[in-house]
């Protein structure tokens, strides 16, 4: 009798190890069929996006990295997935990456701080914006030009901006015989070349420059908005939309979905937010 208890015993502890083992069969079948989002950024653009090396204020680790990314983009990328059911996958890539993968089809969509430009339209279909940016200046403190009140003052500056954005590709060369500098790489780049003093101002827009004058207390914004001497840009080139390929309209119009329940100020709450968090900021 004690023998049968001890098979009943093994049968019983063998039962349930195959039930286990099962259970952790099917979490993976479950979890491995889940939906996912695959949105790409720079990973280096704050306070839009930027690396982080751990999962802090809830970022996201970076698809093939031990590294984490955060920022405004991040946190509506994280918005956007949850609505509509997906799990979120961060992809980095350089900035002139981004459309290209967008219709490879390598990555769903693109959340980086991108203008809606006639351009990018032509390549993409965008969502509605995301975010509603404006254009300003940067200068150093102790440049003449940081007491310029309109893009006139800034008459025969040197200047630089970031390639491909239409702040290098409009604004600078609304500026009476400026210096136009070549275009950066990176918003990164663009900051340095001020902060060494290479270029007497940088053309940007306003959520860039605040997370900017964090980094460097040095600068100064120079925002001409409440005069008549600003740049003349088209309501669409300053709003930022999330692009996706032409072949999913699906994917678009539920994207519009989730945008459409949020309003401005819940888009400058978040911007605040990502500014406050960016890691130069602590």
């Amino acid at each position: 009798m004690k023998r049968i208890g001890m098979v009943m015993v093994v049968l019983v502890l063998v039962c349930g190890l195959v039930f286990a083992q099962g259970g952790k069969e099917n979490a993976k079948t479950a979890d491995s069929s889940a939906k996912v989002l695959r949105v790409a950024m720079e990973c280096g653009y704050a306070p839009y996006n930027w690396t982080q090396t751990d999962g802090s204020n809830g970022a996201v680790q970076i698809a093939n990295s031990t590294d984490f990314a955060f920022g405004y983009d991040v946190m509506m990328a994280k918005h956007i997935a949850e609505k509509l059911g997906y799990q979120l996958q961060i992809v980095k890539l350089d900035w002139d990456s981004l459309v290209p993968a967008v219709q490879s089809g390598t990555v769903d969509c693109v959340i980086a701080g991108q203008s809606i430009t006639s351009e990018r339209l032509q390549m993409v279909d965008f969502t509605s914006p995301y975010y509603y940016a404006s254009i300003v200046c940067l200068a150093n403190s102790d440049s003449p030009y940081a007491a310029a009140k309109g893009i006139s003052d800034l008459a025969g500056g040197s200047c630089t901006s970031q390639l491909g954005t239409i702040w290098y590709d409009t604004c600078l060369p609304q500026i009476k015989n400026a210096k136009i500098l070549p275009a950066q790489e990176s918003a990164p780049a663009m900051l340095v070349a001020l902060n060494s003093k290479r270029v007497d101002f940088v053309c940007t827009d306003m959520p860039t420059a605040k997370a900017a004058i964090i980094a460097y207390p040095s600068m100064k914004i120079l925002d001409f908005s409440s005069s008549n001497d600003d740049f003349k840009v088209s309501q669409e080139e300053i709003n930022i939309g999330i692009s996706v390929s032409k072949k999913n309209p699906a994917l678009t119009q539920a994207i519009n979905s989730v945008l459409a329940s949020l309003d401005v100020n819940t888009f400058n709450a978040m911007m605040e937010e990502a500014i406050s968090k960016q890691p130069l900021s602590k």
